[in-house]
C-alpha cells in the first residue's frame, strides 16, 4: 500500500472533482484542492454537505476520522507530498496536456495521476508527458462519493502502478474496473451513449417524452441492472437453459429494425428546445440541490437493500465494512461495558418526525446482541453446528432523539450469562448523550429440537468470563423495569 500520510490532490473542483474530494475526505484522506474558480470552495462545500449526509449511512461501521480539507492558490502547494492526484479539468486534450506538464514538474514522481476523462484514451493523455507511466484514466460516475464504479484504463506504460492504483481505489470503497484495452469513451459511457442515441430518436419522432423514457428505465430494467447488470439479467431470462436459450430465442430480433443506434438525429434548435421543455415540465418544480438530495436518498435505500442481501454493489459495501472494522473478539478490558455497535444512522432509519424510527432502535440493539454473541463464540460456525440463542423478552426505553448521520455507540453489559440464560442490557449513546436502552433475555436453544439447551463448553466459559467481570459493575438504571404508569 502507498505510504502514509494519505494525501490526495484534486485538480478541478467541479461536480466530479468535488465528488472525488468527498470520497477521499470521508474515507480518512487529507484532501488538497486546486481550482482557480473563486466559487470552488462554496461548490465543493455543498457537495460535501450532501456526502456527509449520505455516505456514512452506507456503512454499518463508523468510518475513519474525516481527513483535513484545504484549498491552495498554487499547484506546487497542492501537490506537495501527494500520493494520489485526480485531474478533473474540462474535456480539452490540450488543456489536460498543459495540466500534466505542470503537475509532473512539481509532484512526487511516484504519485498516481488519475484522469476523470469520460472519453480520452490513456495513450492520448500520456502523449509528450514527462513520465507517461504516471498517468492513468480513472473515470468515475456521479455522485462519485456514492457510486462505486471507476473505470481504470491503462497502457503498457502503467504496468508498475496498476496494482497500487487498484488498491488505493478499493481502500476508499470504490470498484476499479480495469479496462485492458483502450477505446474511446471506455465501456460504460459507450453503453450509455447507445441508450442516449435511441432516446433522442424517440423524442425526435414524437414517440415518447423525456418523462416516459425515464419512467421506462427507473421503474423497469434500471432496477434489474442495478444489481445484476446486463448479461446476468439476460441469462435469467433464458430460464433453466440459460444464456444459450436466451440468445437462440431473442437473437434474431437484433436483425429487426427496432432501433436507430447507428444513427442519431440532428440536434436542431427545435429538438433541443423540445427536450429542454419536456425536462423542465418533468423536473423543474425541484431545485438542483433538492433533486440531488432526492437522488442520494434513493441511492442509499437501494444500496442498503442490496447490502442486506449481500448482492451486487451491496456485497462490495459489506466487504468495505469488513476492511474498515477488521476482526475483533472480546476486548482485553472486561471491567467496563463492551462496545458492540458504532455506526452512523442512515437516511432510511428516520421516520415522518425526522428522527430514528422506533423499529431501528430495536435493530441497533439486535445488532449489538448479535455482535456480543459472536464475541463470546456464538458465531456463524457455532450456529451452523446446530445451536443458537433466541430472544424471549425485550424492553426498550427511548430517552432522547437521534437523527440521520449521527454516530451512535452501543455499550453492552451482561447481567446474567449462566446455563441456558443470557440477560443483557444495552445503552445507546451519541457522544456522552444517552439516547436509549434495551434490555433483552435470551435462551440458548438446540436448532434441531427447537427447545432450550445448555451451551457448548467453550461458549459457556467465554460467556461466564464476561458475566463475572460485569457483575462488579453497577446495575444500570432502568434494568428490570417494565412499562407502567407513574403513581
Amino acid at each position: 500500500m502507498r505510504p502514509v500520510p494519505k494525501i490526495a490532490t484534486i485538480v478541478g473542483g467541479g461536480v466530479i472533482g468535488g465528488g472525488w474530494a468527498a470520497r477521499f475526505l470521508l474515507m480518512g484522506w487529507d484532501v488538497r484542492v486546486f481550482d482557480p474558480d473563486p466559487q470552488a470552495q462554496r461548490k465543493i462545500g455543498e457537495v460535501l454537505d450532501n456526502a456527509r449526509r449520505s455516505l456514512p449511512g452506507l456503512s454499518d461501521v463508523v468510518l475513519p476520522p474525516e481527513g483535513a480539507l484545504s484549498f491552495h492558490d498554487t499547484l506546487e502547494d497542492a501537490v506537495a507530498g501527494s500520493v494520489w492526484i485526480q485531474e478533473s479539468v474540462p474535456e480539452r486534450l490540450e488543456l489536460k496536456h498543459k495540466v500534466y506538464h505542470s503537475l509532473q514538474t512539481l509532484c512526487p514522481p511516484d504519485a498516481i495521476i488519475g484522469s476523470s476523462t469520460s472519453g480520452f484514451k490513456p495513450s492520448e493523455l500520456q502523449r509528450d508527458a514527462i513520465r507517461p507511466g504516471q498517468i492513468v484514466v480513472t473515470h468515475p460516475f456521479n455522485p462519485v462519493y456514492l457510486l462505486p464504479l471507476v473505470e481504470l484504463v491503462t497502457t503498457d506504460e502503467n504496468a508498475t502502478l496498476v496494482a497500487d492504483a487498484k488498491e488505493i481505489l478499493t481502500s476508499v470503497g470504490m470498484y476499479p474496473l480495469h479496462v485492458g484495452a483502450e477505446i474511446d469513451a471506455h465501456i460504460a459511457d459507450r453503453l450509455l451513449e447507445a441508450v442516449w442515441r435511441e432516446a433522442l430518436w424517440l423524442v425526435n419522432d414524437g414517440i415518447a417524452t423525456t418523462a416516459e423514457i425515464d419512467d421506462a428505465i427507473r421503474y423497469g430494467f434500471g432496477l434489474r441492472w442495478a444489481q445484476m447488470g446486463l448479461f446476468e439479467t439476460y441469462r435469467i431470462a433464458g430460464g433453466e437453459a440459460g444464456m444459450c436459450h436466451f440468445i437462440g430465442q431473442f437473437g434474431p430480433a437484433l436483425k429487426w429494425p427496432w432501433t436507430k443506434l447507428m444513427d442519431v438525429p440532428d440536434l436542431t434548435d427545435d429538438l433541443i428546445d423540445r427536450i429542454a421543455d419536456q425536462s423542465d415540465a418533468q423536473s423543474g418544480a425541484m431545485s438542483i440541490r433538492a433533486l440531488e438530495r432526492a437522488r442520494d436518498d434513493n441511492l442509499v435505500s437501494i444500496l442498503r437493500s442490496l447490502k442486506a442481501r449481500d448482492f451486487g454493489a451491496g456485497a462490495l459495501l459489506n466487504a468495505q465494512d469488513a476492511r474498515i472494522a477488521g476482526l475483533v473478539g472480546l476486548p482485553d478490558d472486561l471491567t467496563r461495558p463492551i462496545v458492540t455497535v458504532e455506526r452512523a444512522v442512515p437516511l432510511d432509519w428516520t421516520d415522518y418526525n425526522g428522527h430514528m424510527n422506533e423499529a431501528k432502535y430495536l435493530q441497533a440493539f439486535g445488532d449489538a446482541t448479535d455482535r456480543l454473541m459472536a464475541m463470546v463464540g456464538c458465531d456463524a460456525a457455532y450456529i451452523a453446528g446446530g445451536s443458537s440463542y433466541f430472544t424471549v423478552e425485550t424492553h426498550l426505553r427511548h430517552l432522547d432523539e437521534v437523527h440521520a448521520g449521527t454516530v451512535i455507540r452501543v455499550e453492552t453489559q451482561v447481567l446474567l450469562g449462566q446455563g441456558k440464560k443470557l440477560h443483557v442490557f444495552h445503552r445507546m449513546f451519541a457522544g456522552d448523550r444517552e439516547l436509549a436502552t434495551g434490555e433483552h433475555m435470551l435462551i440458548h436453544v438446540s436448532l434441531e429440537a427447537r427447545r432450550a439447551s445448555e451451551p457448548g463448553p467453550v461458549l459457556a466459559r467465554s460467556l461466564a468470563q464476561v458475566a463475572e467481570a460485569h457483575a462488579a459493575l453497577p446495575v444500570p438504571e432502568g434494568a428490570g423495569k417494565a412499562v407502567g404508569l407513574r403513581e
